[in-house]
């Protein structure tokens, strides 16, 4: 084994080499070498220290870097001194096999270090090493003989040259001929001698033909500008040429010759294909290099480039906070607007060798140099994939050619070509007109447009030549323009030309202008000439160039860098951009987007998107954009919100997404700054969205209309703004709660375009086929809406139907005067039945153009004025016409009512008139209702701001100039201000007094008067009191209008009856979210007109008393009507039902009914609760939704318990309220309900079959008899008590007469405001009080209205004044009656009472099961049983007083059958009725107020009476009282007979005088107060002067029985009652 000879370590010691092989961290540490040492003899020690194994060759760098050599060194000298030393150690033969192994991994190291170059070790070291070390694929042997042989072919290989056949002398005649200047080409004869000296050269000389060709191509290459080559070369054989060019061209592609192909070569040859010397396909091959492997290496370049160009911009995730901070410290000083450049010179540089290595490039250079475009056009095509015309040379030789083609062009469009006259900048930037060039022909080659498309967007290399080829496109478009529309037929020669014009300037634009773009720097002149351009082409064509742009240039490196480039930036400037610098960054951002203005405009919307807050600064910013930018920014702003893969409603369903929101606010502002942009694309865009069933982009164009006509809809507005509205133009715009007025200018002007966008002149008009389908997709969201929740269904509708009203309210305003509107709007008739729209929102429409019906001859009145005296009273309306221009036939209002009549069923109009119907949706607010306080407020407030001026102390002259036009203004608005309100003033009184001529035929002729108000509230009311805030203003203002007219069978009472106690509810659930907002609104302004009549009985008497609203009868307007007394019980009946409908909807567990029920609440809570009992049930249900889950209802809760807190202070008791008219005591059972097949005594017969509720206990006779007569009256509507009367019914051995009277009560059942429809009389008439003027209408248990007759009444109140004197009958004769009748009287009343107990065990059954129905849902407090159980003892001792005095009121009316006999047989008519005003005397308000009190109690009762804790108890109180009540039973039994002792001897010593009205004669007719007979009446009890006029007997007998019999029942009744109690605890088990 050899020994290795290691050297003397000198420098590399073992020292070093532990400190090499373990550094120091600490940079100031000893491993550094202090001294310098010589290079050579430190390398050496290194290596062998390598080979050895003492240091690992990673190590190397260390130890190179440690130490500092004597010489000053280079790289590449090290390399030089490491490679002699490997190829030493190599050649070594004593160096063994671990240290060659360690040699070879060294070398390998060192190579990967680059501190060697390969070449210098393949130069120096052996063949075998450098196999082994990886530095050569061939073998050692394979190698060396490689070697030889090209050693061999370099050193020993000669050329060989035919010296001795050829002169010199021939060849050098031959050029001096041929390169001489004084060849003429035009004359043939030196052409001919010159082609024969060169024939007599080639002979005499003897000269190779071929040279000869080659020298005169020599020639023809240095002189090409000689035409008299083009004669010499075709003498020469054609096939030659192209060899001969080709050997030229391999000369090049030798490795020993290193200059370029010298470009007279490549002319030379494109002049020979040119002049087809010669074919491209034959000399092609002769070029190098191969097309694949040139597209080889490009492809290998551009991906290359392409990744590059995509990391630019991108985020290093592994930079720290500080170097991200400091990167962005240094990026914020400016932006390099000139960076893509510098990436294309970088590019340029990179790809510059091929042009000189590449001879085809050369060859394409050559054919553009001689302006051959033919064949370079096709070499463009075969080199297209390595994209030749990148290189600077093949670019130039192209704009030379385009430049030279559009020359005679451009000269034309050069002399009528003007700058424009505006500056740049401004709002109508765009609006430049150039001269006209119709009278010019301009015509450009198909070439040129080829060119354009191959030179793409390397244009922006010479920006002159793009500007004139802008104008060139531009009056080359115009002139086939113009020619084709002088022509005007679509098959001609012009239209076939414009055309295929049109076609070619958008792929001009397409392929080369737009991608040219964004590569110029800054520079807006070039994007105003490429928009003269693009100007000329309708939005969508621009559209999808705009889309085509990016996509098409994908591929292209040096635009993808300058995106990326332009998107870094944007995104820089946008992170700093605020109002202090909004000038610099704005006009940094201008420059990028003249630029590259699709990247970066697209790039801020979506930063917008992102960010709401940066719409104000990026609006402001954009005033430096051009009309280009302008346009394409609203093709960006399309484009993302046609993009898909985003939701454009939150994850709730309900709101809409904050991207959209976003977007659409910043294109509603930037329209209204900007008003100069075009906004078709974008109603397009909604109009094809629209189409598709979606609607949700709808918010932009309310964004549109809110920022640019100021035409703002929102729900929130104050009773101030409300008012305002209602008032005139001046006063609404001065009342704007946005501030905005129709003076400004800006707006002005940007409502303007916003209109001429919807209704261009020339292009189609999108205003009403945008407005149909609005209306169409706001009736078809419910039905196909996909939202698997009511509310979110809800939700949409809201949304779209305010777009809806913001859409009309616009058109209305904008499109002036009114006749312009409706000939844009179809026909009422095209609206409802060709679109199919619901009638409210047709009648949206089309109420401007019902303003413009005019009566023929009167052209200053239109409806809805008053003509005055010239209106026919029996025509009314029917001359009226409406005439929109001499285009359409005008309409009749006949004809407009019979299209009106068309639009609902037949059915309808039975119960309404069409003349009523187009008049209350033809009008508005502004026709009923004059706001004096507003006007009176703002007047005011003027007068304040002109005081104000002239306290103003500054003297200057300035301030005095601009007070005075201050001042001026301010008086110029308050003259208007005053002019229109008395204008408004006097139009309301017209339309008054138009409404009062045609009120009479409003409802006179409908055969069904009872159903007027139902489908008065179906068809008008709640269709337009939900459709908008004024809207429900207007119907309660409407409705007050109705009623203060007197208008003819409208029935006020009924219409607010039927609203609440009938359609209240039903309202509040189908209704959605803001339509319950509106609803509430017209409930809040009904009740306020309902409360302002109840609060003073002179205002009630002044505006209801004698009004038609008022009546009782429903078809009779003239009758009697309702009193003061009864109106307060019948609003506090609404008052109960209001409550009632809201507790059950705010205790439902439907999400819409809660939130609909607390809008509605918190709606009219300025009115609503009064009493204080119902706003604590209220308050106590809105409490319990304050704790829901449900934020929304939360937060609404709160709001309404706020509101019900602030107004606690003024609620009222039910005393307060009722105003002394109600009863405040708790009331007695419930009526109970008669037996079948006893039905008369339901409305008469109330003494054979007396309800317990009516018997009150007293202690005279008086008392109950009036109570009993006035029961009816004093009950509420809400209440539904059981149908009663007080009438004595005939004896039982007269049962014709029982039978007769059922008749007759059958065909007298009174109609009922809560009940079902009212019967009538005879068909003719209906009637809403019971017993008189002080009654309201109730409904029977049954179902049928049961009433008292007016004679009844009337007859009760006359009697009450007859004197005692007028009876006839004396005492001794009831004496003798008494005996007979006691005893049938006794059985009578038993029978009665055991049919009562039977009814009221049924009734009770029935209530129970109601009672287990409605448990869940009541909430019984533990406070409250001990005060029900004292009510219950209370009215157990009220109960069997009651029972007791109806015995004896059954026996003192048998007493009283003789004397009404012979009243009956008397026949006398019925008395007069008494005036509504006149109140009986005998009515006492105390008795009311005791049956309210008893009818309360009873409810009480009758809930609690199945507790099973509180039987044993109640067991235990009757026997306790029972002997009590006996006693005071038998002391009044004794002051009763002596009190019917009296009345008998007064009616006994007086007799009727003939013709006298008998005080207890039965009324056989009812008549109304204008005397019509109404139909049979039924007999009235009697009422007397005499209040004590009763007897009774004293028998004990009798009284012995009675009270036996009442016991028995009472044993009987506590049976059932324990019984009853007993099954309710089962079934609560």
């Amino acid at each position: 084994m050899s020994v290795v000879l290691s050297p003397e370590f000198k420098y590399v010691t073992e020292e070093r080499l532990q400190e090499w092989k373990n550094p120091n961290p600490n940079p100031s540490g000893s491993s550094r070498v202090a001294d310098p040492v010589p290079m050579t003899r430190f390398l050496y020690e290194l290596c062998w220290a390598m080979v050895r194994g003492e240091l690992p060759f990673q190590k190397c760098k260390i130890a190179l870097d440690s130490v500092q050599f004597e010489e000053d060194t280079h790289v590449h000298e090290m390399g030089s001194i490491l490679a002699d030393i490997v190829a030493q150690f190599a050649q070594d033969l004593t160096v063994s096999g671990d240290h060659r192994a360690r040699l070879v991994k060294m070398t390998k190291a060192l190579v990967e270090a680059s501190l060697v170059a390969a070449r210098l070790l393949q130069e120096r070291c052996e063949e075998e090493f450098l196999f082994e070390a990886d530095l050569s694929r061939m073998k050692a042997q394979d190698l060396k003989s490689k070697e030889v042989r090209v050693n061999t072919r370099l050193l020993y290989q000669q050329t060989k040259f035919n010296l001795l056949r050829e002169e010199s002398e021939g060849y050098a005649k031959l050029v001096t001929l041929l390169c001489q200047g004084s060849l003429d080409p035009t004359s043939n004869n030196a052409l001919v001698v010159t082609i024969s000296i060169i024939k007599s050269l080639i002979g005499h000389f003897d000269l190779d033909p071929n040279r000869v060709f080659d020298i005169v191509l020599d020639c023809f290459e240095l002189y090409p500008e000689k035409k008299i080559f083009y004669d010499l070369i075709p003498i020469f054989p054609k096939s030659h040429a192209a060899q001969i060019l080709g050997f030229k061209f391999q000369y090049y592609q030798r490795m020993e010759v290193t200059t370029p192909v010298p470009s007279s070569l490549f002319n030379l040859a494109a002049l020979m294909v040119k002049e087809n010397f010669i074919e491209l396909d034959s000399i092609y091959p002769h070029l190098l290099p191969q097309d694949e492997d040139a597209f080889m290496h490009y492809e290998g370049f551009l991906s290359k480039r392409i990744d590059e160009a995509s990391k630019i911009g991108r985020i290093n995730l592994a930079a720290t906070g500080k170097d991200l901070m400091e990167t962005e410290e240094k990026q914020d000083v400016s932006v390099d607007f000139y960076a893509s450049w510098d990436l294309e010179l970088d590019v340029l540089a990179e790809r510059a060798p091929e042009v000189r290595t590449n001879q085809k490039l050369g060859l394409l250079i050559g054919f553009l140099s001689v302006h051959d475009w033919n064949h370079a056009q096709i070499l463009f095509e075969r080199l297209s994939s390595m994209n030749p015309v990148e290189h600077v040379e093949i670019c130039e030789g192209l704009f030379r050619v385009i430049e030279k083609t559009i020359s005679s062009a451009y000269k034309i469009v050069s002399k009528n070509y003007r700058p424009p006259c505006k500056s740049w900048n401004s709002d109508d930037v765009m609006e430049v007109d150039y001269p006209s060039t119709s009278s010019l022909s301009v015509d450009l080659p198909r070439e040129f447009f080829q060119m354009l498309s191959v030179v793409g967007p390397y244009l922006h290399r010479d920006t002159a030549l793009l500007q004139k080829i802008c104008r060139v496109l531009r009056g080359y478009y115009v002139s086939m323009r113009d020619d084709s529309a002088k022509v005007n037929s679509p098959n001609s020669d012009e239209s076939r030309r414009y055309k295929e014009a049109r076609i070619r300037i958008e792929d001009a634009i397409g392929l080369c202008l737009l991608p040219s773009l964004q590569l110029i720097p800054a520079n807006p002149a070039i994007g105003f000439a490429i928009w003269d351009v693009l100007s000329l082409l309708p939005y969508e064509v621009r559209y999808r160039l705009y889309g085509e742009w990016e996509k098409d240039d994908e591929r292209n490196p040096l635009v993808l860098s300058a995106r990326q480039l332009a998107k870094l930036d944007t995104r820089r400037i946008l992170k700093r951009l605020a109002k202090e610098n909004l000038k610099q960054l704005g006009r940094m951002v201008a420059k990028l987007a003249h630029a590259n203005p699709m990247t970066v405009l697209r790039t801020i919307v979506q930063q917008i998107e992102a960010y709401k807050d940066m719409i104000m600064p990026v609006v402001d910013a954009f005033k430096y954009l051009t009309q280009l930018e302008y346009d394409i920014l609203e093709y960006v702003v399309i484009e993302r919100l046609a993009q898909g893969g985003r939701d454009k409603l939150k994850e709730d369903g309900l709101n809409l997404s904050d991207w959209l929101q976003s977007l659409a606010s910043f294109w509603g502002s930037l329209c209204k700054k900007y008003p100069s942009m075009e906004l078709r694309g974008l109603f397009q865009y909604l109009v094809n969205q629209l189409k598709k069933g979606s609607g949700t982009e709808l918010v932009l164009l309310e964004e549109l209309i809110e920022q640019m006509a100021n035409v703002h809809y929102t729900e929130n507005i104050t009773e101030e703004q409300l008012d305002a509205l209602a008032g005139s133009e001046t006063l609404r715009y001065q009342s704007n709660l946005y501030g905005s007025t129709r003076n400004n200018k800006v707006l002005s002007k940007s409502t303007n375009r916003l209109r001429d966008s919807l209704l261009p002149k020339d292009n189609p008009k999108l205003a009403i086929p945008l407005l149909i389908l609005i209306a169409q997709y706001r009736s078809m969201v419910i039905l196909k809406a996909d939202a698997p929740y009511i509310k979110m269904v809800s939700e949409q509708f809201d949304r779209c139907h305010g777009t809806l009203l913001q859409y009309v309210d616009f058109l209305s305003s904008a499109i002036s005067p009114a006749s312009a509107y409706a000939q844009f709007i179809p026909s009422l008739h095209d609206l409802s039945h060709k679109y199919h729209l619901e009638p409210e929102v047709a009648f949206l429409i089309y109420r401007p153009v019902m303003r413009l019906f005019k009566r023929p001859g009167s052209e200053g009145v239109c409806w809805p004025l008053d003509a005055g005296e010239e209106i026919d009273s029996e025509k009314g309306l029917q001359d009226f016409v409406l005439n929109i221009d001499s285009s359409q036939e005008p309409v009749r209002w006949s004809e407009f009512l019979n299209t009106v009549e068309s639009m609902l069923p037949s059915k309808s109009w039975k119960n309404l008139s069409s003349d009523l119907y187009a008049t209350f949706w033809g009008l508005t607010l502004y026709d009923l209702y004059v706001p004096k306080k507003r006007y009176e407020a703002e007047i005011a407030k003027q007068h304040g701001a002109l005081k104000a001026l002239e306290e103003l102390s500054d003297t200057s002259s300035v301030a005095i100039s601009k007070r005075k036009k201050d001042k001026e203004k301010i008086q110029e608005l308050l003259d208007r201000l005053a002019s229109e309100y008395r204008k408004h003033e006097k139009h309301v009184e017209s339309v008054r007094q138009m409404m009062a001529r045609e009120k009479d035929r409003w409802l006179s002729n409908c055969p069904e008067p009872v159903k007027i108000n139902m489908e008065f509230l179906q068809r008008c009311v709640f269709p337009r009191s939900i459709c908008s805030a004024t809207d429900a203003a207007y119907c309660a203002a409407f409705v007050r209008m109705l009623h203060s007219l007197g208008t003819p069978f409208f029935n006020t009472l009924q219409h607010i009856d039927l609203l609440i106690c009938k359609l209240l509810q039903p309202m509040i659930c189908c209704c959605t979210e803001l339509e319950a907002g509106r609803f509430g609104r017209f409930l809040c302004e009904t009740l306020k007109m309902a409360y302002d009549w109840k609060k003073d009985e002179s205002v009630y008497e002044r505006e209801c008393a004698n009004m038609p609203g008022f009546a009782l009868y429903y078809k009779f307007p003239h009758s009697q009507r309702v009193s003061f007394p009864g109106f307060v019980r019948v609003h506090f009946k609404w008052s109960q039902k209001i409550t009632r409908v809201l507790v059950q909807c705010l205790e439902s567990t439907e999400y819409m009914e809660i939130r609909n029920a607390l809008i509605v609440l918190t709606k009219i809570s300025s009115v609503f609760p009064v009493m204080r009992k119902s706003g604590l049930n209220i308050e106590k249900r809105v409490a319990k939704i304050k704790g829901d889950e449900r934020e929304d209802l939360k937060v609404l809760a709160t709001g309404v318990a706020a509101a019900l807190a602030s107004r606690k202070s003024s609620w009222v008791s039910d005393e307060e309220f009722g105003m002394g008219h109600l009863e405040t005591k708790p009331a007695a059972s419930p009526a109970k309900a008669p037996p079948p097949g006893n039905n008369n005594h339901i409305a008469v017969d109330s003494v054979s079959n007396p309800p317990k509720e009516h018997n009150t206990r007293h202690k005279s006779t008086t008392d109950a008899k009036n109570e009993r007569s006035n029961g009816a009256a004093s009950r509420l509507p809400d209440e539904h008590p059981k149908a009663q009367s007080e009438e004595p019914s005939s004896r039982t051995s007269r049962p014709p007469a029982d039978s007769e009277t059922r008749a007759l009560q059958k065909q007298r059942g009174a109609p009922s405001i809560l009940g079902k429809p009212p019967k009538l009389e005879d068909g003719k008439s209906g009637k809403i009080s019971e017993s008189g003027p002080d009654s309201i209408p109730t409904t029977a248990t049954n179902g049928k209205s049961s009433q008292r007759g007016t004679s009844t009444s009337n007859a009760t109140v006359h009697v009450s004044k007859v004197e005692s004197g007028t009876v006839a009958r004396t005492s001794h004769e009831h004496i003798q009656k008494r005996a007979v009748q006691n005893d049938e009287q006794e059985r009578v009343a038993k029978r009665r009472k055991g049919e009562e107990r039977e009814r009221e065990t049924e009734s009770d059954k029935d209530r129970e099961k109601e009672r287990e129905n409605d448990r869940s849902s009541r909430d019984r407090a533990d406070d409250r049983h001990e005060k029900e159980q004292r009510d219950r003892e209370k009215q157990r001792e009220r109960e069997r007083e009651r029972e007791r005095s109806m015995e004896r009121r059954d026996r003192d009316r048998s007493l009283e059958r003789g004397g009404k006999d012979e009243r009956e047989r008397e026949k006398l008519p019925p008395p007069p009725p008494l005036p509504p005003s006149f109140v009986p005397q005998s009515v006492s308000r105390h008795s009311v107020e005791r049956e309210r009190e008893r009818e309360r109690d009873d409810d009480v009762n009758k809930r609690r009476r199945g507790e099973d804790n509180r039987d044993g108890r109640k067991r235990e109180d009757r026997d306790g009282s029972s002997s009590k009540v006996e006693e005071r039973e038998q002391d009044k039994l004794k002051e009763d007979s002596e009190a019917n002792a009296k009345r008998r001897k007064v009616k006994r010593s007086s007799s009727t005088e003939p013709g006298e009205y008998s005080p207890a004669v039965p009324s056989s007719h009812s008549y109304d107060t204008r005397g019509e007979r109404k139909g049979a009446g039924t007999p009235h009890r009697g009422v007397y002067g005499d209040e004590n006029a009763r007897s009774h007997s004293k028998d004990p007998s009798s009284k012995a029985n009675r009270r036996d019999t009442d016991q028995s029942h009472e044993r009987d009744f506590e049976e059932d009652k324990r019984q009853r109690a007993e099954t309710k605890r089962k079934h609560r088990k």
